[in-house]
């Protein structure tokens, strides 16, 4: 199920701009297809999906595959409303794996059935690993969030996974890029859980979670409920972000509706209760988390002060609330990562050093 909705494509652009150079593209490239697009669901010059995926198949002709497979990836964002953004992800993923040879270590794509709702659900997952690993090393799992998928964050997997020396096992959350499933909460923490269940199996045991915007919150639930050894959160929304006193900007009340599962623009009324059940409030209240490392800039449109500084205080947690950068500090990345390796390393080997 899915619909679109009204969009501001130069909105998008404004917003998303840091995010689409500091992935991989060039800035001219970028701005290229800014000048071009001027609506957000004409498949025609002059439409997003379309002028998007003319840059990817330039890229693809030039044999550049790791470049095409991030210009599908905005071809199809923010959400696979129609056909041509399903069009653009099955594009992106053949150009990504194309790409794989040139990646720098040992990529497999694998289907694992995982637990869902008294059944299973396939969840496609990329696994990293470096070259000449050895064994017993812990292993992390990690997702991008609602619209920007585990292709689309590829260049954070392969650094985690270098710097690290540890094998990363990366994929979508429930709703969202090949998910069979809408997005709830208590579905989409079922699904991470039998995949935290099959990481500890690769390993010594010890397994870590990153998650990015949306995966946040699931990275976020996952290091509060200590499902895992080590939890990273950057801009995770888990408690004030879902409730109705902050109105959506850019997109995103469409973007989450498309991953909830609507084939229509949902009510406020709809709309409101669907994101209820997502709130951590339960687990916030509760004091037996594993260590966790909370990030976010200072000035996110998309989630709340709040639902960052609410961790201040917690037993093995560190908060940091970036200034000058919005949602995931997104344009502060090469600031923010060096820390969160660090910290990943650290609380990692103590976690193996306990077991």
């Amino acid at each position: 199920m899915s619909y679109q909705w009204p969009l501001d494509a130069s909105e998008l652009f404004g917003e998303r701009y840091p995010q689409m150079i500091n992935t991989g593209l060039p800035v001219s490239d970028v701005d290229t297809v800014r000048a071009a697009v001027a609506d957000m669901w004409t498949d025609a010059p002059g439409g997003w999906v379309h002028e998007w995926s003319k840059l990817a198949a330039s890229y693809a002709e030039a044999g550049a595959h790791e470049r095409a497979a991030l210009a599908y990836g905005w071809a199809k964002f923010p959400a696979l409303a129609d056909g041509g953004k399903r069009v653009a992800l099955a594009r992106q993923l053949e150009q990504y794996q194309l790409a794989a040879p040139g990646f720098g270590l040992e990529f497999q794509r694998q289907v694992l059935g995982l637990p869902y709702r008294g059944g299973t659900t396939d969840v496609s997952v990329h696994v990293f690993t470096p070259f000449g690993l050895p064994p017993g090393r812990p292993v992390l799992i990690a997702s991008g969030g609602v619209d920007s998928w585990k292709m689309d964050v590829h260049g954070v997997l392969v650094l985690l996974a270098t710097q690290l020396q540890l094998r990363v096992v990366a994929f979508d959350i429930a709703g969202t890029g090949e998910s069979a499933v809408p997005m709830t909460g208590s579905g989409g923490a079922e699904i991470v859980g039998g995949l935290i269940d099959h990481a500890r199996s690769l390993g010594n045991g010890v397994v870590g979670h990153v998650g990015i915007s949306m995966g946040g919150y699931f990275s976020a639930r996952s290091g509060l409920a200590g499902d895992v050894d080590a939890a990273v959160v950057l801009g995770g929304p888990v408690e004030a972000a879902f409730t109705g006193e902050r109105k959506a900007v850019f997109g995103m009340d469409g973007i989450v509706g498309n991953a909830l599962g609507f084939d229509a623009p949902p009510s406020p009324e709809e709309f409101a209760a669907s994101r209820a059940e997502f709130s951590l409030r339960p687990l916030l209240d509760q004091d037996r988390n594993a260590p966790m490392l909370i990030v976010n800039g200072a000035d996110d449109v998309h989630v709340p002060q709040h639902d960052t500084l609410v961790f201040q205080g917690r037993r093995d947690t560190v908060v940091d609330l970036v200034p000058d950068t919005g949602h995931c500090a997104v344009s502060k990345w090469g600031e923010v990562f060096p820390t969160v390796i660090g910290w990943l390393d650290r609380s990692l080997a103590a976690a193996g050093t306990s077991r």
